[in-house]
């Protein structure tokens, strides 16, 4: 009894925490609009774990990884090369390694797309603009082959769709991309709220 009291409280109280998790992504991701940011997609040795290319450089991914280590201390460098380490086969080899690269996997997005989905963050692609919350990742494949990723934000457009945070080439920054092309995965990943406060939660109710 007193486990579906602490459940019934915990589920109750969830969606306030998602919605502050989401915030914590959106501020994030459109503080990386006021970076200066020149697009490089060279191949750059990094530390491990919490290693970045020089700030002042960057591509779509990088939006994604400083946004997460910024709203919550969290390393897709490290993430999905563990997840790589464990299971390598579930992961494309469009690029021909035969073994995980930590300078490099978590700057690609079919990899983050991979882990996403290993994570159970999948959720329906629809053309429905309500569909689509602040903080959700989106993918797509720009001219049909340029694997592409972003954020939804909690602006819109003046026709009601929300806006994108992502960087295409010209640095990051805040417009209408979300249909302009097919979308190809739609992620919602809130590691803090999903994650560990929930599972925390739960175990302590037991």
């Amino acid at each position: 009894m007193r486990f579906l009291v602490c459940l019934i409280l915990l589920l109750g109280l969830a969606p306030s925490a998602a919605a502050k998790s989401a915030e914590a992504v959106v501020r994030a991701a459109q503080a990386r609009t006021l970076a200066d940011v020149r697009y490089d997609p060279k191949y750059v040795k990094l530390s491990y774990p919490g290693g970045d290319v020089p700030a002042d450089t960057g591509v779509c991914t990088d939006v994604i990884i400083r946004t997460y280590r910024n709203a919550f201390a969290f390393d897709f460098q490290r993430a999905v090369h563990e997840d790589m380490r464990k299971a390598f086969s579930a992961y494309p080899k469009i690029w021909g390694l035969k073994r995980p690269d930590k300078n490099i996997d978590h700057r690609r997005v079919p990899n983050l797309e991979t882990y996403l989905k290993r994570q159970g963050a999948a959720v329906p692609i629809t053309k429905n603009a309500e569909d689509y919350l602040p903080g959700d990742i989106v993918t797509w494949r720009l001219g049909g082959r340029l694997a592409h990723i972003g954020i939804v934000s909690d602006k819109k457009s003046e026709w009601g769709t929300p806006l994108i945070v992502h960087n295409v080439g010209a640095g990051p920054v805040e417009d209408d991309l979300l249909f302009n092309t097919d979308i190809h995965g739609h992620f919602r990943y809130m590691p803090d709220a999903n994650m560990t406060t929930l599972s925390a939660a739960v175990t302590a109710a037991r």
